[in-house]
């Protein structure tokens, strides 16, 4: 009867909402357009960011998404502008998502999935059917994360609290290589806040406080903000987060054990103007999580993740001086995962595959540590009437894995070892009149080993990228075509090349190393669309498309293969358990093809949203054998809309997703979600946010959770409730 009235309430609810703001959204479509922004024309291209900063603020409501700059760019675009697939989520609507999570960030990037399990706080990207291993590359100010643990389902996650991020960059596919080996699918850059984000001009000092309740999963968060300007070259930012949440239910009213966390988050940055061209960012993101993991839906293990993340960036642009736009980035990221067994778990031990038992209160340990360095210039000139924006540098990546704890815990499935990337690259965008030619090359080199065993390898990736805006007409004037051809190279991961053992619990077989894997090169060609347009229906407003259709060839792509003692040559040896092995293995190549599409619409007293992604995929094995790829996520359709009402203050909305199994996931269904949401700046010190998201309570599971071994659905129908008060002087 519990459920039952909390279903009938829960109902309730999302229809009572529903008709307020079907109701709003009556009166908005008749009212005038009183308080339309004027759509302005991207400013010229900066890289110092406090002036990007400026020009966000500037900007007008339709252009959050495609107009602003990339802070991930290197030079200086803005989405629109880029010959690319790129995306940005800015402050203003990860405000409005109000996210528990990091997955929640990315509602309605195409192209962009997320893996979380019922492990909420760790995330898993996954672009264009890549992810794992290092294929996307994470990146938190600069910081790669490259934490991995070998497991079920998702193998490679990395944890940064919504709360500490201003914006969110995406670029996929392997055009993307200068921002670091590996990236065959793409890159994701996370830029935390800033003191000259957060205070306003005249204020020497500012504090904001925020609260939070979520319905399922009765959930608390506090945040606390407060940043000092020194001087006008010197100021300084600081936050805290607590979040701590019960497990939640599902759209059918279950209980979904393990998903509950307690998560204590911070975070430091100080940004130094030493001249008028140079700024020094030094920052610290760190995070202490807890939750338990279950099994057939008991807990069986604490667990107790310590992540911290340190990075310094320096950049100096001269105007007077063409050539002379360098950064410099250093980082160090750390990240600790201690498991303990809350009760005793039947295991096979890894080196004998004899039954044991881990007893309760057995630890296992994974530290992961990654060093970074990253170096580029860009020096503008022209030549013959022809512009060029000449890039160049180099990066080096350094991981060192430390696992270990009680035999037979899960750690020793992970290898200890180290691995180092590095690559150097030039890049040279011609701008002619109506066409732009980007033309570049990358090296790239990797080495790891353990204590046995060392493997390295090398390559050079092409990338020409052509443009035309061929048009003048008023219509047509902001229509422009691209075509690319980009590779990337990906070296194989400590884990796919050296695992090996016992698998430890249910049923047990070897997992065999291969340290003869080969690399994965990325070869991927791209045909887009860029529309940017003004004034169109009336005086000030403003529309954005992107759109895209890619096809990838993964040569020799890395993935798990079962084998069979029977199978000649195979190398599995008869062991314990049942008679197979698992080892990674080349595959000749992985095919993945799809379309994207991102637009969006703004009046000024509203706009309109609309984003797509397909993605299909499949291996083929070097005798020729086609399979599913298990990476290929669902197919999207998003449309947001929102309206604007008492001079700005109040904007209220909604937004509708519909997800399409993948192809050959026979597990998958289809399904739709529906979010509303209300933000109101009552006054210029108190803002209040409301939003409901799965407002029809709908059972669904992220179709990529499918390789677990047990099905997790996601949260049901979540009610949002948050204040922040602010303070300044």
């Amino acid at each position: 009867m519990g459920f039952l009235n909390w279903e009938l309430r829960g109902r309730s609810a999302a229809n009572g909402v529903a008709a307020l703001l079907a109701s709003v959204a009556a009166i908005a479509l008749s009212a005038p357009s009183a308080h339309a922004q004027q759509a302005t024309q991207p400013a010229g291209k900066q890289t110092d960011q406090s002036q990007q900063a400026d020009q966000e603020k500037a900007a007008p409501a339709g252009a959050t998404l495609l107009d602003k700059i990339l802070v991930i760019s290197r030079t200086g675009e803005t989405a629109i502008e880029s010959l690319a697939s790129a995306s940005h989520v800015d402050q203003e609507q990860l405000a409005r998502r109000m996210a528990t999570t990091p997955n929640e960030m990315l509602l309605g990037v195409p192209g962009v999935a997320t893996q979380a399990d019922a492990r909420r706080v760790s995330t898993s990207i996954n672009i264009r059917g890549l992810q794992d291993f290092g294929r996307v590359a994470v990146i938190v100010d600069g910081a790669r994360q490259d934490f991995q643990r070998s497991d079920h389902g998702t193998q490679s996650t990395f944890y940064i609290d919504p709360e500490l991020v201003k914006s969110v960059d995406v670029i996929r596919g392997p055009v993307a290589n200068t921002y670091g080996s590996g990236a065959i699918g793409g890159v994701i850059f996370f830029d935390t806040k800033d003191a000259a984000d957060f205070l306003k001009p005249e204020e020497t000092w500012g504090a904001s406080v925020t609260g939070r309740y979520e319905s399922n999963g009765k959930g608390w968060t506090t945040s606390a903000t407060g940043a000092y300007r020194f001087n006008e070259n010197w100021d300084t930012l600081g936050n805290i987060v607590y979040r701590n949440y019960d497990n939640y239910k599902d759209g059918g009213g279950d209980t979904v054990n393990g998903t509950g966390f307690d998560v204590l988050s911070g975070l430091l940055k100080t940004s130094i103007r030493p001249t008028e061209n140079s700024e020094l960012k030094l920052g610290w993101v760190g995070s202490s999580d807890g939750w338990d993991e279950t099994s057939g839906g008991v807990p069986v293990n604490d667990v107790d993740l310590k992540s911290n993340t340190f990075t310094a960036r320096y950049n100096i642009t001269d105007e007077d001086k063409s050539w002379l736009d360098l950064h410099i980035n250093t980082s160090y990221n750390k990240t600790n995962l201690d498991l303990t067994s809350l009760v005793p778990q039947k295991r096979f031990d890894p080196i004998t595959g004899l039954p044991t038992v881990l007893p309760a209160g057995s630890q296992s340990t994974f530290d992961v540590g990654t060093t970074g360095i990253d170096i580029w210039n860009t020096s503008r000139f022209e030549t013959g009437g022809i512009a060029h924006e000449l890039t160049y540098g180099g990066d080096w990546v350094g991981d060192d894995v430390k696992t270990g704890g009680t035999a037979g815990g899960d750690s020793f499935y992970t290898p200890s070892g180290k691995r180092n990337v590095s690559g150097a690259y030039v890049q040279d965008k011609l701008t002619w009149d109506w066409l732009e030619v980007i033309a570049g090359l990358r090296y790239d080199n990797y080495s790891l080993k353990d204590s046995t065993r060392e493997t390295s390898g090398d390559r050079l990736s092409p990338r020409i990228t052509v443009g035309v805006s061929p048009f003048e007409s008023a219509g047509l004037a902001g229509l422009q075509f691209y075509g690319t051809y980009a590779e990337g190279y990906r070296s194989p991961s400590l884990t796919e090349t050296l695992i090996s053992g016992n698998h430890p619990a249910g049923v047990t077989f070897p997992f065999l190393p291969n340290p003869n894997l080969r690399p994965e090169t990325g070869k991927t060609t791209e045909f887009g669309i860029n529309y940017s347009q003004n004034d169109i229906f009336e005086p000030g407003d403003a529309l954005r498309v992107k759109a895209a259709y890619f096809h990838n060839n993964v040569d020799d792509y890395i993935d798990g293969v079962t084998l069979s003692p029977f199978a000649p040559g195979s190398g599995c040896p008869f062991g314990p358990g049942i008679p197979i092995c698992f080892q990674y293995q080349n595959f000749a190549q992985a095919k993945i093809d799809g379309f994207e599409l991102e637009g969006v619409y703004d009046a000024g007293w509203g706009y309109a949203g609309l984003s797509a992604s397909i993605t299909n995929g499949h291996t083929i094995s070097y005798k020729g054998v086609e399979a599913d790829l298990a990476t290929i996520p669902s197919s999207q359709v998003t449309a947001q809309l929102g309206l604007r009402f008492l001079e700005d203050k109040l904007t209220v909305g909604g937004e509708v997703q519909y997800n399409g199994k993948p192809k050959g996931n026979a597990v998958a269904e289809d399904y739709k979600l529906v979010n509303a949401f209300a933000t109101y700046q009552a006054t210029d010190n108190l803002k209040v946010d409301f939003r409901a998201d799965n407002l029809f309570d709908v059972k669904y599971a992220n179709p990529l959770n499918g390789s677990t071994t047990v099905a997790v659905y996601e949260p049901g129908i979540t009610l949002k409730l948050a204040a922040t008060m602010r303070f300044g002087g």
